[in-house]
């Protein structure tokens, strides 16, 4: 009974897991655009962007993304009446996107990073919104740098030809085969 269960456990987890990771990878395709026309307009990777949003919001689906659009954990006031919350509401998925930038410009701390880092530099980003007091955690800017990488989002920041990675070229091995002899049989 204690295997069955502890199985039943299990396989819920990697099911869990496994949607999880897929409701991510769906957040990331419907974002993606806005993340990178916010790059390009503004130097902060897009990696950054989609990565905080991800962490923020749990790809989406935490309640101040479900009835507040709000994606970045930004606090302030709100008209919901669904649920009470020190969070800040707004109206659309892309207002969220959008103040999370003009917040980056106004405040000093993170204003200075878009003269001290370039837009394919998203660990230096990450470590500089999070001493700049974005977050309390001490370890939020490895957790969304650890999304970054898992997901890869790096891929999607304007990488400069001297900092894209080769890709491997197979080396194939040829095995050299004995050559076959046909023999003629008569039939």
């Amino acid at each position: 009974m204690v295997k069955k269960l502890l199985l039943l456990f299990v396989s819920s987890t990697l099911i869990s897991l496994s949607s999880y990771a897929q409701t991510t990878r769906n957040y990331i395709e419907e974002n993606l655009p806005l993340a990178q026309e916010l790059m390009k307009e503004n130097h902060i990777p897009a990696s950054i962007i989609l990565g905080i949003a991800i962490h923020e919001s749990a790809a989406g689906t935490s309640k101040i993304a479900r009835y507040l659009n709000n994606h970045f954990g930004v606090k302030g006031d709100n008209k919901s009446k669904k649920i009470k919350s020190s969070y800040k509401g707004y109206e659309s998925v892309e207002d969220s996107y959008n103040h999370f930038i003009e917040f980056m410009h106004s405040r000093s701390a993170f204003a200075k990073l878009f003269d001290k880092y370039d837009e394919d530099d998203y660990l230096n980003w990450a470590r500089g919104i999070q001493k700049g007091g974005y977050a309390s955690s001490r370890s939020w800017a490895s957790q969304v740098i650890g999304l970054i990488k898992k997901y890869e989002l790096f891929k999607y920041d304007d990488l400069p030809p001297s900092k894209l990675q080769p890709v491997p070229v197979a080396k194939l091995k040829v095995n050299k085969a004995k050559p076959i002899t046909l023999q003629k049989t008569d039939s």
